[in-house]
C-alpha cells in the first residue's frame, strides 16, 4: 500500500487463557479519518496499546510498518517520537497544572536547564489556535469542562508534531455540541495532513466522519469498508460487529400494566455549598410502578445532581422539598437510608465510583448488600457464590468465572456487574445514570432487554441519558431538565428529538 501511513500486519496477542488478537491486519491511509469499531472485548484497545508501545515488541507477533519503516516500539515514548499520539477515554491531563504546562508536559521548552515559560505560553497559544480553543493558557485544567480538556489533549499531541492521531472513545462523555466541535476539528486537521484513527461506539458519529471503517470481532479483522463507495451504514456495521443482524436497536416492550405512583418529588430544591449556588429549583416529578421515566437534558443541566439528591444526598447539598416513596414521606440522611427504602443508583462512572475493579465479580455483586449474606458479621461464602452465579446467569454476564477480576471484563460486562450489584439490594426504584455509556451496540441491546424485563416484573426505572435516540427508544415518559429546573414533561410517544432539544436549550 503505497499510500499507507500505517500497516499492522498479522498481529497476534495472547494473555493467559485468552487470545485477544488473532492475525489482525489494520491499514490506515495518509490523510484519512479511519474509524475502528467492534464490540467491547473485540480487541480494539489491545491493538492500539500494541501500536503505542504499552505492549512492547516481543509481547506479540506480527509487524508494525509506519511511514514505510518497520517499527519495534518498546515503550510509549518510542511511538511518540515516531509521530503517533493516542488520546484515551480517561484523559491524561494533570488537573492542578495550567493549560500550557499540560500541553508541554514531558517535552518542556528550556534554555539549557532552565524552563522558558514565556516561550512555552507563546507556543501554547499557537497550539490552542490550531484546535480552535479560546481559553487562557494560564488557566488550570481542573477549571475547564470536558470538551475543552479533550481539545487540550489534542493540542498537546499537535505540539509534538503528530502525524497519526488516535482517539479512543473521545466523545463518550461529551455533549452533542462538544462532540460536533471535535468532529469538525478532525476534519480540519485532515486538511493539514494529520491522519486520524477514531475508536467509537457511536455509529452515527462513525458514519458521519469516516473515510473508511475497519471492524474487529472476537480479536479478528472482519472487514474494512469504504464510506466513499457507499459501503458504510448502521445496519451493515452492526451486522459485522455482532455477527448477526439487529433490526431494532431498541427491543420491543411487552404489554404491561403501569401501576400507581411509587415515587413523588414535590417542590425539590438543592443548594451546593461548594459552588455557592442553587443547582435544583422547584423540581416536581413522579414515577409510577413498572414505568421507565427518563431525565433528558444537556450535560450540567442538573440530572445527575437530582438523582444523587434523591439517593441519600451523598454530596451533602442543602435540600428543601418533599419526597414520597410508596406514599410515605421520606427524608434520607445517607444513601443507606435510601437503599432501605427501596432505591438504588447505578452511577455513570462505573470504573471510578461503581465497581472495585481489583475485586472479583462475586465480591462486586454482593458489595451493596453484604448483610443479606452475612451471619454474625461474617460473610457466608457459599451464599455469596450462589448470589453471584444467579446474577451472572440472569443478566448474561460473560465471564469465565465469578472469581474473575472485574477489571478484566469488557465495558458491557462491567456495566452488567454494576447493575447486578444494585439489583442484589432488591430495589423498587432503580436509577440508571448513563447506563450504556462507553459500551457497544450488542451490549447496549442486552442492557435494554434487562431494563424491559425489570419493569415487566414491576420495578420502576429512572434513566438519565445524553443519547436522545435512547431516550425515545426506551422511555414511557420523559422529563426535560434545563438549568436545574424541569423545563417540560412529555409522553415518549409524542416526543421527538427536536421537541426535547428545544426545551433542553431554553
Amino acid at each position: 500500500m503505497n499510500d499507507a501511513i500505517l500497516e499492522m500486519e498479522h498481529i497476534t496477542k495472547e494473555f493467559p487463557g485468552v487470545r485477544a488478537l488473532d492475525d489482525v491486519c489494520f491499514h490506515v491511509k495518509r490523510d484519512e479519518i479511519h474509524c475502528l469499531v467492534g464490540e467491547n472485548g473485540a480487541g480494539k484497545s489491545t491493538l492500539m496499546k500494541i501500536l503505542s508501545g504499552v505492549y512492547p515488541s516481543g509481547e506479540y507477533t506480527g509487524e508494525i510498518i509506519f511511514e514505510g519503516n518497520v517499527q519495534n516500539f518498546n515503550r510509549i515514548d518510542d511511538s511518540k517520537k515516531a509521530g503517533i499520539a493516542i488520546i484515551y477515554q480517561e484523559l491524561a491531563l494533570i488537573p492542578e497544572l495550567t493549560v500550557y504546562e499540560n500541553i508541554f508536559l514531558g517535552h518542556e521548552i528550556k534554555n539549557g536547564f532552565v524552563m522558558n515559560w514565556n516561550e512555552t505560553i507563546k507556543q501554547a497559544k499557537e497550539m490552542l489556535k490550531k484546535v480552535k480553543l479560546d481559553v487562557n493558557p494560564t488557566a488550570k485544567v481542573k477549571d475547564l469542562g470536558l470538551g475543552k480538556q479533550q481539545l487540550i489533549e489534542i493540542a498537546k499531541a499537535l505540539s509534538m508534531d503528530v502525524k497519526l492521531l488516535i482517539l479512543d472513545e473521545p466523545t463518550s462523555a461529551l455533549n452533542e455540541s462538544d462532540s460536533e466541535n471535535l468532529m469538525n476539528l478532525l476534519r480540519e486537521l485532515k486538511k493539514h495532513g494529520v491522519t486520524s484513527v477514531l475508536i467509537s461506539h457511536k455509529l452515527k458519529e462513525v458514519i458521519g466522519i469516516a473515510d473508511r471503517v475497519t471492524v474487529l470481532r472476537d480479536g479478528k479483522t472482519i472487514c474494512t469498508l469504504d464510506a466513499h463507495k457507499g459501503e458504510v451504514s448502521e445496519n451493515i456495521l452492526i451486522k459485522h460487529m455482532v455477527g448477526r443482524e439487529i433490526n431494532n436497536v431498541y427491543p420491543e416492550k411487552a404489554a404491561r400494566d403501569i401501576g400507581g405512583t411509587i415515587l413523588e418529588v414535590k417542590n425539590w430544591n438543592a443548594y451546593d455549598t461548594k459552588l455557592g449556588r442553587d443547582i435544583l429549583k422547584d423540581i416536581n416529578i413522579h414515577v409510577r410502578k413498572g414505568e421507565i421515566v427518563s431525565l433528558a437534558g444537556l450535560m450540567g443541566s442538573g440530572r445527575t445532581e437530582l438523582a444523587l439528591s434523591l439517593f441519600g444526598n451523598p454530596k451533602k447539598y442543602i435540600i428543601q422539598g418533599e419526597m414520597y416513596v410508596g406514599g410515605e414521606l421520606k427524608k434520607f440522611k445517607h444513601p443507606e437510608n435510601a437503599i432501605k427504602a427501596g432505591l438504588a443508583y447505578v452511577t455513570e462512572d462505573r470504573k471510578g465510583n461503581g465497581l472495585i475493579l481489583i475485586q472479583d465479580v462475586k465480591q462486586n455483586v454482593t458489595l451493596a448488600n453484604l448483610r443479606a449474606i452475612a451471619e454474625n458479621g461474617v460473610v457466608n461464602n457459599n451464599e455469596e457464590v450462589v448470589a453471584a452465579n444467579e446474577y451472572r446467569d440472569s443478566l448474561g454476564i460473560k465471564t469465565p468465572s465469578i472469581e474473575q477480576k472485574v477489571l478484566n471484563l469488557s465495558g458491557g460486562n462491567q456495566q452488567k456487574v454494576s447493575v447486578a450489584k444494585w439489583l442484589f439490594v432488591k430495589p423498587q426504584i432503580l436509577i440508571l445514570d448513563e447506563p450504556t455509556r462507553g459500551i457497544d451496540v450488542g451490549a447496549k441491546y442486552e442492557i435494554y432487554l434487562i431494563m424491559n424485563k425489570l419493569v415487566e416484573q414491576g420495578m420502576s426505572i429512572i434513566m438519565i441519558s445524553s443519547e436522545l435516540p435512547e431516550i425515545l427508544g426506551m422511555s414511557d415518559r420523559i422529563y426535560i431538565v434545563s438549568s436545574g429546573r424541569i423545563a417540560g414533561e412529555m409522553d415518549a410517544k409524542e416526543a421527538t428529538q427536536e421537541k426535547i432539544m428545544h426545551l433542553a436549550t431554553n
